[in-house]
C-alpha cells in the first residue's frame, strides 16, 4: 500500500524540512480531535504523523521520493490505459484517503513505512488517552469549583437572612 505522504500534508515533492514541519503543524491543528468535537479525526491524524514521520527523515525521505518517482510513474501507465480502453494489469486504485494500491518496491522503506504506521496509531492513541485525562481532570476541577460556589452562596445566604432577621 503506498500514500502520498505530500498530499496528505498538502506539500509539494520539492518542499523544505522547514516547510514539511510547517505543514505537519498546520495539518494537526486542522484536524486534532480538539478542533473538530463530534467528528473522528483518528485517522486523518494517524496519516498526518506516518507522512511527517517519513519526510521528516532525510533518508526515509530520499528512499521516498525514489519510490514516489516509480508510483507517478505507474499511475500515467493506469491512466493511459484506461484512456485506450484497455485493461490495465493489476489495477491499482485511489481512494479518498490518498491511499494507493501499489506495491512499494523498496524493502527497507515499506519496513519503515511499517514501523511509521505503527508510531502514528500509537501517538493518535497517546493523544485520546490525554484528551481523556484532561476532560476528567476538567470535570474534578469544575465539580470542586461548583461545591466551593455551593458553599460560598449557601454561607452567603445565611449571613444575609441572619442579617434581615437582626433588622425586623
Amino acid at each position: 500500500m503506498f500514500k502520498d505522504y505530500y498530499s496528505i500534508l498538502e506539500i509539494s515533492k520539492s518542499a523544505t524540512q522547514a516547510e514539511i514541519k510547517i505543514a505537519f503543524k498546520k495539518q494537526a491543528l486542522k484536524w486534532h480531535p480538539d478542533k473538530n468535537i463530534g467528528i473522528d479525526t483518528t485517522l486523518k491524524m494517524q496519516e498526518i504523523n506516518e507522512a511527517y514521520l517519513i519526510l521528516k527523515d532525510e533518508e526515509a525521505r530520499l528512499r521516498y521520493d525514489i519510490e514516489y518517482e516509480k508510483f507517478k510513474e505507474f499511475q500515467k501507465q493506469t491512466k493511459s490505459k484506461k484512456v485506450n480502453n484497455e485493461e490495465p494489469e493489476n489495477e491499482k486504485t485511489y481512494s479518498e484517503s490518498k491511499t494507493y494500491n501499489y506495491d512499494v518496491e523498496d524493502e527497507t522503506l515499506e519496513k519503515w513505512m511499517r514501523n511509521a504506521r505503527r508510531q502514528a496509531v500509537d501517538l493518535a492513541k497517546q493523544t485520546l488517552k490525554e484528551i481523556a485525562e484532561l476532560s476528567v481532570e476538567a470535570t474534578k476541577q469544575a465539580g470542586s469549583k461548583m461545591l466551593q460556589m455551593s458553599i460560598y452562596y449557601g454561607i452567603s445566604a445565611i449571613i444575609v437572612m441572619l442579617l434581615f432577621r437582626a433588622c425586623n
